[in-house]
């Protein structure tokens, strides 16, 4: 590799990294202005006022994040968006909600930047695989669904026993379900096709 390969290389590279720098530009920016704001302080006291039991928390952060996520195409600006304000609404109403509702963000915002159509991930995907972008849309929203499902209910079993290994045991025993709930038409379809095999 010469040096006129070598610089092309890093100007490729900066590039490539220059999306990634400028939403850590802007979120650093959303986040000082939402601090600015009181956004954070606004919504937790929105929440106090409501009355709402605090253990749907987890639940609805995690829904609103993929709802967020999958209307802007972005997981990054969900992040961005999202976890200062959880962590504010988490340490006005119940600090002890602070880590999770912050993994509810996470979990929420990678779930509706995966099914949204709009995603650069997603495009890039069915790009790279020269499939139709909304074909490759539609294949993966099942396993986002699914997916999605067992974690709310783990986050859901969070919320209402304020225990974070009963919420894990949700989740686990949801997959253990659902492979095993797979595993079977898996399974008694190669045995019809052996069967097949076997009587040709």
């Amino acid at each position: 590799m010469n040096g006129t390969h070598f610089i092309n290389g890093v100007i490729s590279g900066s590039k490539s990294m220059m999306p990634a720098f400028a939403i850590l530009i802007f979120a650093w920016a959303i986040v000082d202005l939402i601090d600015q704001l009181g956004t954070g302080v606004y919504l937790a006291q929105l929440v106090k006022d409501a009355n709402m039991s605090y253990t749907l928390l987890p639940l609805i952060v995690f829904l609103m994040a993929g709802f967020i996520a999958f209307a802007t195409g972005t997981s990054w600006g969900s992040f961005a968006l999202l976890l200062p304000i959880a962590g504010k609404i988490a340490m006005v109403t119940e600090p002890d909600l602070l880590l999770p509702m912050l993994a509810a963000v996470l979990a929420g915002s990678v779930f509706g930047d995966h099914c949204s159509p709009i995603s650069d991930t997603t495009i890039m995907s069915s790009t790279g695989s020269n499939c139709h972008h909304i074909d490759h849309v539609m294949t993966q929203l099942p396993y986002a669904l699914v997916s999605a499902l067992i974690a709310g209910a783990g986050y859901l079993a969070l919320g209402l026993s304020n225990n974070v290994w009963i919420g894990l045991a949700i989740v686990i025993a949801g997959l253990a379900i659902l492979y095993f709930s797979l595993n079977k038409p898996l399974s008694s379809a190669i045995g019809a096709e052996e069967k097949v095999a076997q009587s040709k």
